[in-house]
Formats: structure tokens, C-alpha cells, sequence
């Protein structure tokens, strides 16, 4: 018997002696009556759970994640690792051994260490290959041949390192053609432009008088700095909303950038932004984000959860 059952027999039993002797409708039983009347029943907190669970945009549906509400590598069901020497002349060499999820968060480290080129070759013009060691280390992980999506809502909270030289980022790239006629979206990059930190949400596809046409926005770091000192020791919620229309990148809510699709064309007729992407998360080092050779190390990028919404069919 629950707990809702004994009471409402035990008010139901004082009741009757309570009318057997006064021959008059207690006030106690029509309190007790009422009170049951408004209790919700078990289906009735059902359905309201499964509404909370529904998510958070009004007509969309969570239809994939990772909260990293586990401990060890990066789910390999969701996420692949890139190696080495990979683009931008960056300082890093990217190793799965820097991506770690621990304490709810996924951990990419940036280390300062001394690590052998696998693929050197002094004679080689490609810097991937004439740098016999990488200086540091770090990781990028994305969801290529695992989960790409096609419109709707990708947000990403995470705690970003603005250290000089740290250069963390959300993007994602179309899953056909070479760059930059896949497309690429950068949800969130911040390195340094002409020396001063910033915050950037751009989008790139193909030029036909250079290699990419890009859509960008800028914001000077001390903007958010001035708001808010202590804004590097907090996360912050980056999103992405996309149709066959547009793309809106936002900060914390805060409209960064708005790229019109129907400019996005390549030099093909092809709209790279009409396609499935695939996600990205990194933090690379040197290059674009700056000299670290003075900053603190390890470096950290920490990311509480990666979502995708979709409108409900």
C-alpha cells in the first residue's frame, strides 16, 4: 500500500467516527477530499517528464550529443583523432593522447614537450615534414564517418584557454568535395588578430578569383573582458542555428554572425552549406594564435557537452 492510500483510508476512518457521532459532514473530510482531488496521478508526472526531456527549442528534438558523463578517451562510437602536423604551419603535433574526458568534461591539454617527427624529412619543402621535432602537443577529435547533421541547432558549452598561443575551436566542414568547396563553419575560434585577442564566427567556401571566400566576424576580446573579468574562468554556450537560408553563430546568446546561403556559392553552382557536416573540436597552438612560448603550460580546453537539434517531422 502507498503512502497516498493509508492516509486517505485513515481520514476516511476518522471521518465516519466523526459522523456517526455528530450526525454532521465533517470539514476535515471535505479538506481531505479536495486535497486528494488535486494530487497528480503517476501518468500525469510521466507525461511531465517526458516534456522536460523533449529539449529545450521549441519544435526540435535532440537527436545527438555527448555530455562526457563518463571517464577515459573520447567515445569512439562518436569521435576519431587527427595525428601529427596537419595545417596552418601550427606548432602543435596532434596526438589522442592530449583528449581525455574526466569530471563531466571532454579535457583536450596543449603540452609544452618535445615530441619526434614520425614523417621528417630535411630534404622536404613540406613543413609537415623538414620540422624533425614538434615543440608541443594537443589534440583535435571530430565525428567524420560517424555522425554528421544537416540543418537545425549545434550547441557546445565549453571553458576556453586565452592563453597567448592557444588557438581552441568549434567548427564543422562539409562531408563532400575538397576544402574550401566542402564549406566550413567556424562556430568559435579565438586567436589573435594583428596581435589582439579575439573571438571569431565565419564561414568559408570557394572563390573563384582566390582559394576561399569567407563571411567573418571579429570581435575584439577586451569587449567581453570589459563585461565581464572573469569571463576566461567561465563556460560559455556557443551555437550554431541553421537552414536552407542561413547560419546565426552566437555567443551566450549574443549574435555574433549571420551568413546569408544564398551567397555561399561555389564557383561550381554548388552551395557547400546544403549539405551534411561533420563536427570538429581542437586546440591547436602557435600560428594564428600567437607566440606561446612565454604562456603556462599544460593549457587546457574543456567541454561540458556537444548537442544537435532537429525539427520534429
Amino acid at each position: 500500500m502507498g503512502a497516498e492510500d493509508f492516509l486517505e483510508g485513515l481520514f476516511l476512518e476518522f471521518n465516519q467516527t466523526f459522523l456517526m457521532q455528530t450526525n454532521r459532514i465533517p470539514v476535515f473530510l471535505i479538506i481531505s477530499l479536495i486535497f486528494f482531488q488535486c494530487q497528480p496521478s503517476s501518468s500525469q508526472n510521466q507525461d511531465s517528464e517526458e516534456i522536460n526531456t523533449s529539449g529545450p527549442y521549441e519544435g526540435f528534438d535532440l537527436v545527438w550529443g555527448d555530455e562526457f558523463d563518463y571517464s577515459g578517451k573520447p567515445d569512439s562510437t562518436f569521435w576519431s583523432h587527427e595525428h601529427g602536423f596537419v595545417r596552418n604551419n601550427e606548432l602543435q603535433w596532434y596526438q589522442p593522447e592530449n583528449a581525455e574526458v574526466k569530471d563531466g568534461n571532454l579535457v583536450i591539454t596543449g603540452k609544452r614537450e618535445k615530441i619526434p617527427n614520425s614523417k621528417f624529412d630535411p630534404e622536404s619543402q613540406d613543413w609537415r615534414k623538414n620540422r624533425e621535432f614538434a615543440e608541443y602537443s594537443s589534440s583535435l577529435i571530430h565525428t567524420r564517418g560517424n555522425y554528421s547533421f544537416q540543418f537545425g541547432i549545434l550547441e557546445v558549452r565549453a571553458k576556453i584557454d586565452t592563453a597567448l598561443g592557444m588557438w581552441p575551436a568549434i567548427w564543422t566542414v562539409g562531408m563532400e568535395k575538397g576544402w574550401p568547396a566542402n564549406g566550413e563553419v567556424d562556430v568559435m575560434e579565438y586567436y589573435r588578430v594583428d596581435g589582439e585577442a579575439t573571438i571569431l564566427a565565419n564561414a568559408a567556401w570557394a572563390h573563384p578569383d582566390k582559394r576561399a571566400a569567407w563571411d567573418e566576424a571579429k570581435i575584439t576580446f577586451k569587449d567581453f573582458l570589459e563585461k565581464d573579468p572573469e569571463w576566461p574562468q567561465k563556460y560559455h554556450i556557443w551555437k550554431m542555428v541553421w537552414d536552407e537560408k542561413k547560419i546565426i553563430l552566437s555567443l551566450d546568446d549574443q549574435v555574433l554572425n549571420e551568413v546569408n546561403l544564398e551567397e555561399t556559392i561555389n564557383p561550381d553552382g554548388s552551395n557547400p552549406f546544403h549539405q551534411p557536416h561533420y563536427i570538429l573540436l581542437n586546440m591547436a597552438i602557435g600560428s594564428n594564435g600567437g607566440d606561446p612560448s612565454n604562456s603556462e603550460f599544460p593549457g587546457k580546453y574543456l567541454v561540458d557537452y556537444v548537442r544537435v537539434y532537429q525539427k520534429v517531422e
